[in-house]
Parts: structure tokens; sequence; C-alpha cells
């Protein structure tokens, strides 16, 4: 029964989303980079075959836009240009933290990018705590990226998220929790984007 009215809640936000987004003008699709509406920030080695993958591939079927790396880039992308690109175009990030995810340079460097850009995150807490996500200096970085992926991390961790256990979580009812969160999340991007939208129309009659 919980899971039945789970379901029902995603599906009415589903709508919802759909209610507000606008079929794109021929010229749109004509000339515009593909976009995404979420970004999933992860670490390959910890999170790929599972919690990343498993979410990527739930949000497909949804026939929503997710980007994860392995799914959407091809030999021959450079690496930074694709992905800052698609991080500068969607609409929500998923930041999969897990126990080597500070490890990462480019995990961090992902993370400093969504945080720059505003970007509403939900933060997923895989097998590890808040408390034990650090940024160590092990010499590679600068002072100045340092103190850029020390920042991202230090208001990630401080946002509202979703924590999971892999060994013993309910694995259908983590996904179905997360998609309901990034929709309702996609839900209030595409409100603010509208409301915007008619503030330049008004302003520029």
């Amino acid at each position: 029964m919980q899971m039945q009215r789970s379901i029902s809640s995603t599906n009415n936000v589903y709508r919802n989303l759909l209610r507000l987004q606008k079929p794109p003008t021929a010229a749109m699709v004509t000339w515009q980079q593909p976009s995404c509406d979420v970004f999933i920030n992860h670490r390959g080695i910890d999170t790929k075959k599972n919690v990343a993958g498993l979410l990527y591939n739930h949000l497909v079927r949804l026939r929503l836009r997710p980007f994860l790396d392995s799914k959407n880039m091809k030999p021959g992308d450079k690496l930074f240009d694709k992905i800052d690109a698609a991080i500068t175009r969607c609409k929500v990030g998923v930041v999969v933290f897990s126990p080597r995810y500070c490890q990462s340079y480019f995990c961090l460097h992902e993370l400093a990018r969504i945080m720059e850009a505003k970007k509403k995150v939900i933060p997923v807490f895989c097998d590890v705590k808040p408390s034990e996500l650090i940024v160590r200096d092990d010499g590679s970085c600068s002072k100045h990226q340092l103190d850029r992926f020390k920042t991202a991390l230090e208001e990630a961790k401080y946002t509202v998220g979703l924590t999971f256990d892999s060994s013993n979580g309910d694995w259908p009812g983590f996904l179905m929790t997360a998609t309901e969160a990034i929709m309702e999340n996609l839900k209030e991007v595409e409100e603010e984007e509208r409301q915007m939208h008619i503030e330049k129309s008004i302003n520029h009659a």
C-alpha cells in the first residue's frame, strides 16, 4: 500500500511536470544543443553499476533526460567541454556521494561547477556520512581549486538529501523516493523559468 501511494504521487508530479513543459519550436530543435533534465554526478568506481546506473535507467524509462558520462559520451568527445555543457544545460543535479568520492578530481570539479551554476541539487549519501566527506590536499590541485572544491562540498553537505545503505537498503523504495524528489525539483525549476519568462514579457511589453 505504501509503495502504491508513492507510485501514485510520483505519477502526479510527472504529469504536472509535463503540463509545464512547452513543446520545442522547429528553430529550437534545429539550433539548440541537446539538453538534459538531470545531471548525475558520481564516483564511477563506487556507484556506476548500482545507484547511479540504476537511477539513470529509471529516469530514462520515465522519459526524462538524465546525463551519465558512460551513457552520454562517446569516443572523441572532449571530456571537460561535454561535462561542463551538460551541467550548464541541466535543471537538477543529483550528487551521489560515496566513500571514495572525494578522491576524484573529476567528481569535485563537476560538483563545483554544479554549485557555482546555482543548480537545484539533490545529494545522495550512499554508504557514507556527510561528516566523512573531506577534501584533502594531495598536492595535485592549486589552492584556488581546493578552495572551490571545499566550498562546493560544504554547501552540498548542508543541503537536504537522501541517505542509502547499498548493502541493506530497499532498492525499489530508494529509486522511487529519489525519482519523486527529482521530479519535484524539476517542477520547481520549470515554474521558476515560466515566471521569469512572464516577467520578461511584461517588462518588454
